[in-house]
């Protein structure tokens, strides 16, 4: 769409788990495209491209994720025909159920997608377009914490757990993002696609926005906390927390359990969701992560602290999980962690 085009129209969907920073940053920048840079420029504010509305349920304001209130614009039943809707990240628990909490707001996004809007989630706000069934047969990604859960939920779903952005659908009308502030990513990427890269890089210009090109595994945890429903696993699970770096440490679970090794594993990999063996790369990834952000010990020790004695399959299985190589992690998260412990003073 050229800049002398009418506004588009922007719904973006309130409810109480949805999060003021995702809803209001939307607002902001969507707010800004075709405004702020002329006005920064050239003294004067240009003609605004976008115009961004806030939609719930009915009128009333609410409170939103950890109590900011909001006062909608419009409510679902309004006929504001949107071209774009988005739906902000939910504070929710991971597996926390959410069936039927958003029947309302799922019809809403099905009716708005039919006819003919582009449909944007923001982190876990993707679980409600799950939810609503737009999903099915898809492509999609979340919040690396929501990732796991989505798949068990909506097995229909092709969840792309390392992506920071998914598009999909009818003429790919459907984008998913990833955690945190991936949203920012989403707002560029509809900027981009409306009204031209020049705009977008404007927008992320005015605004010192970056795209995350290394995606959003790096910033995941592999935390596997034990879980008490088979106490027998449970207490493997507590075993291999202290021992991971053992050699063969899954017949050591196994002997530890006192099962045969088919029951083990069965029963392993039902109480857990991943086999034993992958449960135990999983713990020591995560160490080795802490280990290349908080030392300057060399991979190859890194590696063998934690139990590979092979520093090249370390090598491969780090990337593969990570989606980093060991040093491009340390020099991307170590830094990070270098520059806030500066901050902190410690």
């Amino acid at each position: 769409m050229s800049r002398s085009g009418h506004k588009l129209n922007v719904a973006l969907l309130a409810v109480p788990e949805g999060t003021a920073s995702t809803i209001f940053g939307m607002y902001d920048l969507f707010s800004s495209v075709g405004r702020d840079w002329d006005m920064l420029t050239e003294g004067r504010p240009g003609t605004p491209l976008l115009a961004p509305r806030i939609a719930a349920r009915d009128k009333a304001e609410m409170r939103v994720a950890n109590g900011a209130r909001l006062l909608p614009d419009i409510t679902l039943e309004d006929d504001a025909d949107p071209q774009i809707v988005c739906v902000p990240e939910l504070l929710l628990v991971p597996d926390e159920p959410i069936a039927d909490r958003f029947a309302r707001e799922g019809d809403w996004l099905v009716e708005a997608y039919r006819r003919g809007a582009v449909v944007a989630s923001a982190s876990s706000g993707t679980l409600l377009l799950a939810e609503a069934g737009i999903l099915d047969g898809l492509e999609a990604t979340t919040h690396w914490a929501h990732c796991a859960s989505l798949q068990k939920r909506y097995p229909l779903i092709k969840v792309q757990t390392a992506s920071v952005l998914v598009t999909a659908g009818d003429d790919r009308r459907i984008i998913t993002s990833g955690g945190g502030t991936s949203w920012q990513n989403v707002v560029l990427f509809l900027v981009a696609r409306f009204f031209g890269l020049d705009e977008a890089m404007h927008l992320a210009k005015i605004r010192l926005l970056d795209w995350h090109q290394g995606g959003q595994l790096p910033f995941s945890s592999m935390v596997c906390p034990p879980q008490e429903e088979d106490r027998i696993i449970a207490s493997c699970q507590h075993w291999i927390a202290e021992n991971y770096a053992a050699p063969s440490p899954v017949a050591a679970m196994m002997r530890l359990s006192g099962l045969t090794e088919r029951t083990f594993k069965r029963r392993f990999t039902k109480a857990t969701g991943m086999p034993p063996i992958d449960y135990v790369h999983t713990l020591r990834l995560e160490q080795a992560k802490t280990l290349l952000e908080t030392t300057h010990n060399t991979v190859e020790v890194v590696a063998n602290e934690v139990g590979y004695e092979d520093t090249t399959f370390f090598r491969r299985l780090f990337r593969r999980r990570v989606g980093l190589a060991p040093r491009e992690y340390r020099a991307r998260i170590g830094a990070l962690r270098s520059a806030l412990q500066e901050a902190a003073g410690t």
